[in-house]
C-alpha cells in the first residue's frame, strides 16, 4: 500500500527513523520488499533522477505496482530523492508518486526558498508531500556533486525561517554526513550538536539524513579480496540511528550500501564461477542477501517490527 511519507512521519516520529532505500533495478525491488516484509517494517523506495532514465522511469514505476501487488501487506511511500524543480514537477504530474524532494540546496538561501516553495504549492495541490533541503552535504551521488570545501552544515536559525516560509513537510539537514563511500576521515562523526539546535528550533517537524550508508567494513574488505579497490571507504556508524530519531530525524537514506552488496555478491561470484555467465545466478544470490542487509538496517533504525502498529494507525 502506497502512502505518503507525511504519514510514515507521524507514526515514527521520535521513536524510530524510516529506512528509504534507492532502487534501480528488478533485483533492488524484489530484496526490498523481501527484506521489509521480513522484518515487519514500514519503508520508503526512492527513485533518483538517474534511476528514472537509468532505462527509462515508466520500468520502474511497473515494478513497483507489480510488487505492491506481490507484497499486498507492505506499508511505502514512493519519493524522488534529489529532484530538480522540473523532474519534480513531472513527478508531480504523473500521479504516482507520494512524495518528492526538491533539492535547490546549492541556491543561495532566498532562491532556494523561491523554487522550494513553488515545488510544494504545485505538490500540495495534488496532495502530494515534499522534503528540500537546507545546507549541502559533500561527496558525490549521481548529479549531485560538493567537494568538502564546498560543504555547509545546516544552520539552525535558517532551518526554521527555511521551513516556514516555504512550507516544505520535511528536511533535510546536513549534519556532517556525505554521499557516495568516503564519509569520514579521522575522528569525524555526525554533529548531534547540530541536529540539538535544529529540532529546538523546529520541535515536531521531521528531518531527513541524507548519506547515511555505514560502508560496513565486512563489505569493502570482501569486495577488495575479490579484486575491487575501495581503499579508506567509511560511513555512519548505524548504533547512532536511533539517537538521531530522538532528535527528530525520522527519515534515514541508504543508497551506496546496497550497492556495495551488489558488488560484493558479483564480484565473489564470478570469481568463484569463472565458467558461469547466467546473471539469473547472481541476481538470486543478490536478492536474497539484500533483503537480508533490508532487514538488518530496519532494526538498527528501529522500525523493525513496526508494520502493524502503522496499519492501525493509518485506518
Amino acid at each position: 500500500m502506497i502512502v505518503t511519507t507525511k504519514q510514515l512521519f507521524e507514526a515514527a516520529y521520535g521513536k524510530y527513523a524510516i529506512g528509504a532505500y534507492n532502487i534501480n533495478n528488478l533485483e533492488q525491488t524484489m530484496g526490498l520488499f523481501r527484506g521489509n516484509m521480513d522484518s515487519q517494517a514500514p519503508f520508503i523506495i526512492q527513485i533518483s533522477k538517474g534511476a528514472r532514465s537509468y532505462t527509462h522511469k515508466a520500468m520502474l514505476e511497473a515494478l513497483i505496482r507489480a510488487a505492491d501487488q506481490i507484497f499486498p501487506e507492505a506499508i511505502f511511500a514512493v519519493h524522488l530523492d534529489h529532484g530538480d524543480e522540473q523532474t519534480c514537477y513531472d513527478c508531480i504530474e504523473s500521479g504516482f508518486y507520494s512524495s518528492v524532494m526538491i533539492d535547490a540546496s546549492h541556491e543561495p538561501f532566498e532562491k532556494n526558498i523561491e523554487i522550494t516553495r513553488r515545488v510544494v504549492e504545485a505538490a500540495h495541490a495534488r496532495g502530494i508531500v515534499v522534503e528540500a533541503e537546507l545546507g549541502q552535504l559533500g561527496g558525490v551521488e549521481e548529479h549531485v556533486k560538493v567537494d568538502e570545501a564546498n560543504a555547509k552544515l545546516t544552520n539552525p536559525d535558517q532551518a526554521k525561517e527555511f521551513v516556514e516560509r516555504t512550507g516544505c513537510d520535511s528536511l533535510a539537514c546536513a549534519i556532517g554526513t556525505s554521499h557516495g563511500a568516503f564519509k569520514f576521515s579521522g575522528s569525524q562523526a555526525l554533529r548531534f550538536d547540530v541536529l540539538e539546535e535544529i529540532q529546538k528550533r523546529l520541535p515536531g517537524f521531521p528531518l531527513v539524513m541524507h548519506g547515511s550508508s555505514s560502508v560496513p567494513q565486512e563489505e569493502v574488505e570482501r569486495i577488495n579480496a575479490a579484486g575491487g579497490n575501495l581503499k579508506g571507504a567509511k560511513g555512519v556508524n548505524e548504533d547512532e540511528f536511533k539517537r538521531a530519531a530522538a532528535l527528530g530525524v525520522t527519515k534515514v537514506n541508504i543508497d551506496t550500501d546496497g550497492r556495495l552488496v551488489w558488488t560484493r555478491v558479483h564480484r565473489e561470484f564470478f570469481r568463484d564461477h569463472p565458467e558461469k555467465f547466467d546473471l539469473r545466478d547472481p541476481g538470486k544470490i543478490f536478492m536474497a542477501e539484500y533483503a537480508k542487509f533490508i532487514a538488518h538496517k530496519n532494526e538498527k533504525l528501529g522500525s523493525a517490527g513496526r508494520l502493524e502498529e502503522v496499519r492501525k494507525l493509518l485506518k
